[in-house]
């Protein structure tokens, strides 16, 4: 099989997608397993630091932190594990509402709405099967890359988003629906 094939199927791979986001909202959630993600926006933009790790790299670097600790394979550099689109507020998959209620849909998410605004947590169930991912050497790089974004990067989605159109402005440039 060739690797545009192979890279072709992981875009498709939905249980990938849906494991990634778990653990993004399983490290945000933090010790207590709590903690939530404030909108659909936020966390499209910093799932975009996440599957996209040379820009997590430059994200830290314009911030004048170490990019040490993101440690991207040369694959990494040469090659995306799935493409994004420009939306009306940057980087988006259209797949979100579908991961995310998958997730709901297996009891490992659960979101709350206040006012336009639909937070995403991670349930018990959620974390404990987070828990067991972040032991798998397979998801190690999205557990520590998920750390760094919630150490530096967990900003008001309004915030991340100027923070990413400042830092990527070639994003600005796409037109909308266009592949990142």
């Amino acid at each position: 099989m060739d690797l545009v094939r192979s890279l072709a199927e992981l875009d498709e791979a939905t249980e990938l997608h849906a494991a990634r986001l778990l653990v993004l909202l399983g490290v945000f959630a933090g010790t207590e397993g709590t903690n939530r993600i404030q909108g659909l926006t936020k966390l499209a933009k910093l799932d975009f630091l996440l599957r996209y790790p040379v820009m997590l790299e430059r994200a830290l670097a314009a911030k004048k932190m170490s990019t040490r600790q993101v440690r991207i394979e040369k694959h990494e550099r040469d090659s995306v594990e799935s493409g994004m689109v420009r939306y009306r507020f940057g980087p988006w998959d259209h797949r979100y509402r579908m991961l995310v209620n998958i997730l709901i849909s297996k009891g490992l998410a659960e979101i709350s709405i206040e006012g336009r605004t639909i937070s995403v947590g991670i349930t018990p169930v959620g974390f404990d099967i987070f828990s067991i991912l972040a032991e798998q050497e397979v998801f190690e790089p999205y557990v520590r890359r998920s750390a760094l974004l919630r150490q530096h990067f967990d900003l008001t989605a309004t915030n991340l988003m100027l923070f990413i159109y400042k830092t990527f402005p070639e994003i600005l440039s796409l037109r909308s629906n266009e592949v990142i």
